[in-house]
């Protein structure tokens, strides 16, 4: 704790867990398209096979992912990517990550709607529509590819600069 003459020192607290870095945001965008192709790949079985065991697996994996370390990323991203990003005041910028946010929030409700599906032919149940299924895919993948397009286009970009230049400072007052 610093404390220059007159004021208070700052109570210690618990750090700020780290921002991940940008090659794990990286790496679940490339995931997210790899599992995308993998949940058209598993329509596409069903349609051949059926929901067989290989079909099991798949939608087992595709659920496991879009229920756990996609819905992480959204919530990473909201923590410690955008904050900092609105705080700037660009408006681009600002009206980009608005966006942004909105499209987690539609995200989040198609995979609502997606899961009980998934889950269902992952736990080898007959009730999923597979008809749905094939409707609401497209829709999913479409906004999963527009919402990774303008994070990488323009937001993490923004991110990265502003991350350089907070360590750059850090640097020199350090």
């Amino acid at each position: 704790m610093v404390a220059s003459s007159g004021t208070k020192a700052r109570p210690a607290r618990v750090p700020a867990p780290p921002m991940p870095p940008f090659e794990a945001l990286d790496r679940t965008h490339a995931r997210v398209i790899e599992v995308l192709g993998q949940f058209d790949r598993l329509l596409a079985h069903i349609d051949e096979n059926g929901a067989d065991e290989v079909a099991r697996a798949s939608a087992a994996e595709i659920h496991q992912f879009f229920s756990g370390h996609a819905r992480q990323h959204h919530s990473d991203e909201e923590r410690f990517v955008f904050p900092q990003l609105l705080a700037k005041g660009d408006a681009e910028l600002v009206q980009s990550i608005k966006r942004l946010q909105q499209d987690h929030g539609w995200l989040e409700e198609d995979w609502l709607e997606l899961a009980p599906q998934i889950e269902a032919i992952a736990e080898g149940y007959n009730w999923y529509d597979l008809v749905m299924l094939r409707h609401a895919l497209p829709v999913f993948t479409a906004l999963y590819y527009e919402h990774i397009g303008l994070e990488e286009s323009l937001v993490y970009p923004a991110a990265r600069r502003h991350h350089a230049s907070l360590e750059e400072g850090a640097k020199s007052r350090g």
